[in-house]
């Protein structure tokens, strides 16, 4: 027998009511379960606006440590009626710390652990160094009721290292929670077809599939600064080919199903993590090339 999953990617439009984003998180959530989605993906911070948009002190109100974190708990317990894996995004507080953060709810509604955001972007329109430390949980896959899940969160989706180590430690899909669009220094500049296509790259290099959800809809900073989320939500089989696609401006809902065995069947005849050859990659962990 074969082991298929039906997986979900899904993205929506966020404002400053704080409780509709959670209601449109649950709505779509439904949504997905309701076409049989058994793992299902929700963008990045999608509690609040992308505040990050610009640097503002107020914002780290928004910021909750995991332990008693109502976010948590409601889609923990969604996930637990529905029988769905729901890898959850939120802004964490620890300590003196804040973390871009994911907790990886299972099935059951339980928690399986944290990762936390290990690449932090910062430039206009996406001044991420002001809130957020660099993860310290390292690369994390988590055996959940629907497969073993390896997770990065927004720009670490552009780091190959990133995808390799996950599927090094047995992942079986990738998954990207994901907050991008528009670049306020250059409005006319479009960076979809290039994001898409890192992620499928990151697909075929490691043969699995890749699953990335991304926000939609036009935010604006107090200060005038606007990012239009360009949606184009995905979800790619294991040589990084679209099985499915969202459109840029709309609420939308994917699902596909995937074969896990299949894919891991072609995975091993491929000889790709046989052949690694790493006493040659002695540069890669080094900034500056030379070891």
């Amino acid at each position: 027998m074969s082991r298929s999953v039906t997986v979900a990617a899904t993205q929506f439009s966020c404002s400053w009511d704080l409780e509709a984003n959670l209601d449109a998180a649950e709505r779509v959530i439904r949504e997905a379960a309701g076409r049989g989605a058994q793992m299902i993906l929700v963008q990045e911070l999608f509690a609040t606006p992308y505040f990050c948009i610009t640097q503002r002190s107020e914002y780290f109100r928004y910021a909750m440590p995991v332990d008693g974190n109502p976010i948590i708990a409601r889609f923990s317990d969604l996930a637990r009626v529905l029988g769905v894996v729901l890898p959850c995004s939120f802004f964490e507080k620890a300590g003196q710390a804040h973390f871009n953060s994911v907790a990886m709810i299972d099935a059951g509604g339980r928690n399986l652990g944290l990762y936390r955001k290990s690449h932090i972007p910062q430039g206009p329109g996406y001044e991420e160094k002001y809130y957020f430390s660099p993860g310290d949980t390292g690369f994390k896959v988590w055996e959940t009721a629907f497969g073993r899940i390896g997770l990065g969160i927004c720009w670490d989706q552009w780091f190959p290292e990133a995808a390799r180590a996950m599927a090094l430690q047995g992942a079986e899909m990738l998954l990207y929670p994901t907050a991008i669009g528009s670049e306020p220094p250059a409005p006319g500049y479009d960076s979809q077809p290039h994001w898409e296509m890192v992620m499928r790259g990151h697909a075929a290099a490691n043969i699995m599939p890749v699953i990335a959800s991304n926000r939609i809809g036009r935010e604006t900073a107090p200060e005038g600064t606007e990012v239009t989320f360009y949606g184009s939500s995905f979800i790619t089989d294991h040589q990084g080919q679209l099985l499915a696609k969202a459109r840029r401006e709309a609420e939308d809902v994917l699902t596909a199903k995937i074969d896990l065995d299949a894919v891991a069947e072609l995975r091993a005849t491929w000889g790709l993590f046989r052949d690694r050859r790493v006493d040659l990659y002695g540069a890669v962990g080094t900034l500056d090339g030379r070891f």
